[in-house]
């Protein structure tokens, strides 16, 4: 079932997120929702605080090799815990389904360790960097109650409240 994203400037964005105490049936079928959602919406992540769910829970299910997103590739975070592995960056452009339509590039770091709990409650350990490690610390954000808009520079916050004003115009005129 596809879930309605809350968009910017929704206050609930900008909640600290609660951990998953447990891990059931309703759970599982929420996550399942969670993806219906985010493959509707052509995302590659999204966190249960954009539908609304106040809860320590994200996912990710980036393209393959063949520029195709498979769902066996797809993973489910719950009540992840990162750790940068060094202090190298990288720079990427991102996007937010919470923030439709606007893309700025953002610092983060390039590689991370993330330990986490998957739809079975099993207990896993992932290291990633490049475009994964830039999601993961994404959509992590989202669970501290943070958008990415947070983390670019001046001139591109300037940007941003320029095509915020211009959306909500749109939107309006509809």
């Amino acid at each position: 079932m596809k879930l309605d994203i809350l968009t910017y400037p929704n206050p609930i964005l900008f909640q600290k997120c609660n951990e998953v105490s447990v891990i059931d049936d309703d759970l599982r079928k929420f996550l399942d929702d969670m993806y219906d959602t985010m493959i509707a919406s052509n995302g590659i992540g999204l966190a249960a605080i954009q539908v609304g769910v106040n809860k320590r829970i994200f996912i990710i299910n980036l393209l393959n090799e063949e520029s195709i997103q498979d769902k066996k590739d797809l993973i489910e975070f719950i009540n992840p815990v990162i750790t940068p592995i060094g202090d190298a960056k990288q720079v990427y452009e991102e996007g937010c389904l919470s923030v439709p339509g606007f893309f700025e590039e953002v610092t983060r770091y390039d590689s991370i360790k993330v330990e986490y709990y998957d739809r079975f409650n099993n207990k896993k350990t992932l290291e990633a960097n490049g475009l994964l490690a830039v999601a993961i610390q994404h959509e992590n954000d989202h669970l501290d109650g943070h958008l990415f808009i947070e983390k670019i520079s001046f001139n591109a916050k300037k940007k941003f409240e320029k095509h915020y004003k211009e959306s909500k115009k749109r939107k309006k005129n509809k």
